[in-house]
């Protein structure tokens, strides 16, 4: 997962088991599908963003963790997957302002139908 996950050891005992953004403390995490992320580790993305931690309570264990990382996301347009340029950029992907204002970039990359150009790239990286 992305926070962390609360296991037993051999012992019995929890123990928590770092995340993505645990591990990519001092680093840069690279998240794929953002917008298939459960809204509650969107709420601890947002604080990995904005606090540099992570607070976490889980099994009884309660500590704060370092998240000090770049984030590169993706993320594809709510509904139909295709990007609506009439739409505002958090209505189009589904994604809280809030959270969207702590990325310093964002990019939005669209892919026009031309199913020319298509058979042209594709033949290329075949080829």
């Amino acid at each position: 997962g992305l926070t962390v996950t609360a296991v037993k050891d051999k012992g019995g005992d929890w123990v928590l088991e770092a995340g993505a953004l645990v591990l990519a403390d001092g680093g840069v995490c690279c998240i794929d599908e953002f917008n298939s992320i459960q809204e509650r580790d969107k709420t601890s993305i947002h604080e990995a963003m904005e606090q540099q931690t992570l607070s976490v309570a889980k099994a009884g264990l309660i500590c704060n963790l370092q998240t000090r990382c770049s984030i590169l996301a993706a993320t594809n347009p709510k509904g139909k997957g295709k990007y609506d340029a009439d739409q505002p950029l958090d209505i189009s992907i589904g994604m809280a302002t809030p959270l969207l204002s702590r990325f310093d970039l964002i990019l939005v990359m669209l892919d026009e139908q031309d199913s020319s150009w298509d058979k042209m790239v594709s033949n290329f990286i075949l080829s």
